[in-house]
């Protein structure tokens, strides 16, 4: 792998506390490759040979059964996917494409095991990302059962404007149908809830959406800092202020 991805894979939360002797050796181990776009890298059921280290581009994660599929989630750099199945050395649950041009750093499933056993640090750092894995996962569900598909494409949006530091104008991550099947709806639902929106406070063109009216958009989705992913800095101040004028 590239000398200049190091720095970066170093700074992951899983690679920062884990001493340097281990890092080091699981460099050597390392090989870093250039995806196009719509490739397949892993598929579901068969068992982790690598932990996948995204660098750039997006990957999109799916789910199928019986025919059916469904997105469970979209990866942006710098960030690994899907260590679960490497700590367990178990089959993969979802598949996972490449959504454009991607550079993936992979690390042997087994010399990570063998560096979690050895290295106390790097063992929390695992522990602390899995747990992360867990609570949005929990995260996702209450979303997915306790909101309508208006009030979870509302609250999609607002954290996407949140992410962008509470930009008044986004441009969606994921192509519309990807999103659909993300947020739990058919394509024709989705576009029925936008509809809706760019009615009360929306405007929406193609990719890009602005907000017209956040306070309505707000309202609409009721966000909860025990269901809605945190963003960095003010956005979890917010939402601990929300939490904080409700008691």
């Amino acid at each position: 792998m590239n000398a200049s991805e190091k720095p970066s894979l170093r700074r992951l939360p899983l690679f920062r506390e884990m001493t340097t002797p281990t890092f080091d050796s699981l460099m050597k181990l390392a090989y870093s490759q250039s995806f196009p776009p719509r490739l397949e890298l892993i598929r579901q059921g068969e068992y982790a040979d690598f932990l996948h280290v995204l660098i750039k581009g997006s990957v999109e994660l799916r789910a199928a059964w019986n025919g059916r599929s469904t997105v469970m989630g979209v990866v942006q750099p710098v960030s690994t996917f899907i260590l679960a199945a490497c700590v367990r050395n178990a089959p993969y649950l979802m598949s996972a494409r490449t959504l454009e041009r991607a550079t993936i750093v992979m690390v042997p499933a087994a010399d990570v095991r063998v560096a979690l056993r050895s290295d106390p640090d790097f063992a929390m750092a695992a522990m602390d990302e899995l747990a992360q894995g867990y609570r949005g996962f929990v995260r996702q569900t209450k979303n997915m059962k306790l909101r309508n598909s208006l009030e979870r494409l509302a609250a999609y949006i607002l954290y996407r404007s949140r992410h962008d530091g509470d930009a008044e104008r986004i441009v969606l991550p994921v192509e519309k149908r990807h999103l659909a099947s993300y947020l739990g709806m058919t394509p024709e639902n989705l576009s029925r809830s936008m509809k809706v929106l760019q009615a009360d406070c929306l405007t929406v063109e193609g990719m890009d959406i602005t907000i017209t009216d956040r306070s309505r958009l707000t309202a609409i989705a009721s966000p909860d800092p025990l269901m809605d992913e945190p963003v960095a800095g003010a956005v979890k101040a917010a939402f601990s202020r929300q939490a904080e004028s409700k008691n």
